[in-house]
């Protein structure tokens, strides 16, 4: 492997560094997107240089929950192997809890073909998996370590290296503190990967996440969730809580806050107090118990749910991937399964038949326009989806609380109209089309129960109940439309 220079520029003249000194990839952070495109890139054959401040196992309240579009992905990649040994416990579907009214819904049933023979394809429910989300990523890092031509290192990286007119990334300079001197590092392409809190977005592009909430977590010891591969999800009394196992004792949950109401509750007795005082009586009774237990032993912790719609990043010789480039709410859980998505396109794109010199920035550029606009097919209706679906259930709304009850009603009619939505969500099914077609069928569906309701105990009362049936409407428009224009941007 290469052995990195030392220097003491942040501009530098990339001519004078030799260049079995420099690496073909550079990527700053050793989570899930940067470990799986290390591995791919160097089968690839690229020399590959991955850093990462922290290499000792991370501990998030985030990142648990691989929707099955995920696991195909991972498979996809040749990493499914990662998956076993850590405690994963197998997803079918969600349970979904509304003012009393339960639903359950499964992921659709997709074409087996894992034998050599096509005609002998099966149709299989597939599964996604939950674990500790540290016990993954440490998987994930063992298979890069593996690969002869990726190199890890455990260095804090600082600033990026420029040269050149125009303007060009061709590395890092980074800080240990078993280094007395600044480390720099030099690659063909640098790949940003360092996550939501990425301290390189913003030399690079003016874009900067948002977040109204944050998802408070604690992790449940013996939680009787009443399913085994059941995640569940309570909606409908203010910010939505979510819980799915992660092992075979514990359970994680998750409880979004409103900033509006954690300042609220910050003022009287705090979070703890606000959980049990208004969220614990909105859980099942059987949980009860368990998130009363780890209130008392464990410490809550919380995460911002940032949203950063996707961009391109029109620098040559460094790429922002992962949550530095794009990030949607948690609902969902579909975040894992965008960066594997996006490993996917991208060992494609920058494969060596696409793009033979990743220092051709030319090339590279050109590719990455093109990943850009195709990974929306993937991963647009993800996107869309867990903000549009967030917006909706946390709404305090009364015309917005006609479209949930609707979307319950609908949902309850099976068929089509669970499969599609939860192949939506568990990222089986790619198409914002398909997702359009459910949110405004559910949307014309609720306004239908709504006048039925009215017609049926007060006549009377349905020229208002169609003034609102237009209210409801507009209102359903307005919530799901920035979202999508933002995305096709």
């Amino acid at each position: 492997m290469p052995s990195p220079p030392v220097s003491s520029h942040t501009a530098c003249d990339e001519s004078s560094v030799h260049e079995d000194r420099i690496y073909d990839v550079l990527i700053v952070g050793a989570g899930i997107l940067g470990c799986a495109l290390a591995v791919t890139l160097a089968r690839h054959g690229r020399q590959v240089l991955l850093i990462e401040r922290n290499l000792n196992e991370p501990d998030r309240i985030v990142g648990e929950l691989l929707q099955p579009g995920g696991v195909a992905a991972l498979s996809q990649l040749g990493l499914g192997f990662c998956l076993e040994g850590i405690g994963a416990v197998p997803v079918t579907g969600y349970r979904i809890f509304y003012h009393g009214d339960v639903i359950t819904f499964l992921y659709p049933p997709v074409l087996d073909c894992s034998k050599d023979s096509s005609d002998q394809c099966s149709s299989k429910r597939p599964e996604g998996r939950s674990f500790h989300h540290g016990r993954f990523v440490m998987k994930l890092r063992e298979a890069a370590r593996r690969e002869k031509h990726a190199e890890i290192v455990q260095t804090t990286a600082r600033e990026l290296l420029w040269s050149g007119c125009p303007k060009r990334v061709v590395g890092v300079r980074c800080y240990s503190h078993t280094e007395e001197q600044p480390v720099d590092y030099y690659a063909h392409l640098t790949i940003v990967a360092d996550g939501q809190a990425s301290k390189f977005r913003s030399k690079l592009v003016d874009r900067y996440p948002t977040a109204n909430s944050r998802f408070w977590g604690l992790e449940l010891i013996d939680a009787d969730l009443g399913s085994y591969s059941l995640a569940l999800g309570i909606i409908g009394h203010g910010g939505p809580v979510l819980m799915y196992q992660i092992g075979e004792r514990e359970t994680r949950i998750l409880i979004d806050i409103p900033d509006t109401v954690y300042r609220t509750c910050s003022k009287h007795g705090g979070i703890e107090t606000h959980i049990r005082t208004n969220v614990i009586s909105t859980l099942p009774d059987t949980v009860r118990p368990a998130v009363e237990r780890a209130l008392a032993t464990k410490r809550l912790r919380s995460m911002p749910n940032n949203w950063l719609p996707s961009f391109e990043t029109r620098i040559p010789g460094v790429v922002l991937l992962g949550d530095a480039m794009n990030m949607r709410h948690p609902l969902t859980g579909g975040g894992m399964t965008v960066a594997l998505n996006d490993v996917v396109l991208l060992s494609q794109l920058l494969s060596p038949e696409q793009a033979p010199s990743l220092k051709d920035s030319a090339t590279v550029l050109r590719q990455m326009r093109k990943f850009h606009w195709k990974r929306k097919a993937t991963n647009a209706s993800l996107n869309i989806l867990a903000q549009a679906l967030y917006c909706l259930f946390v709404a305090d709304d009364p015309l917005l609380e006609v479209l949930q009850q609707g979307f319950m009603k609908y949902i309850k009619h099976g068929g089509k109209y669970v499969e599609e939505p939860s192949g939506l969500m568990g990222g089986v099914y790619h198409s914002p089309f398909l997702l359009c077609y459910h949110f405004f069928s559910i949307a014309i569906y609720s306004l239908w129960i709504h006048l039925c309701e009215v017609g049926a105990d007060a006549p009377w009362k349905l020229p208002t109940a169609l003034i609102q049936c237009f209210l409801i409407f507009w209102r359903a428009v307005k919530l799901i439309s920035p979202y999508i224009l933002v995305e096709f941007h």
